[in-house]
């Protein structure tokens, strides 16, 4: 499976609600379960974003679905990257000519 690293802001509706935030980590938890992928880390970020979720999944399109559900919920937005791990780095950077 992929890693994916989700990057979180919380909207004015999730400030708003900060105290139900660990209940909303447990839904995407289950949002992302039930797609057949994983959130492996959860972190709670100082700057510009506010958090990141550390994902597994088989694809990107499922991490995109995933992305349009958290989303529509409203306490939230998303910006999701592709990670690689360093030995998928080690071996892009071996490939390169």
């Amino acid at each position: 499976m992929a890693t994916y690293m989700m990057l979180v802001l919380l909207t004015g509706q999730g400030v708003q609600n900060i105290k139900s935030s660990p209940t909303r980590v447990d839904t995407a938890r289950e949002i992302f379960r039930d797609m057949g992928a994983k959130v492996k880390e959860v972190y709670l970020l100082m700057g510009r974003y506010d958090m990141a979720f550390v994902v597994e999944a088989p694809n990107y399109e499922t991490v995109a679905k995933a992305a349009l559900i958290l989303d529509s919920l409203g306490s939230m937005r998303t910006e999701t990257l592709r990670a690689f791990t360093e030995d998928e780095y080690r071996k892009i950077i071996s490939d390169i000519p």
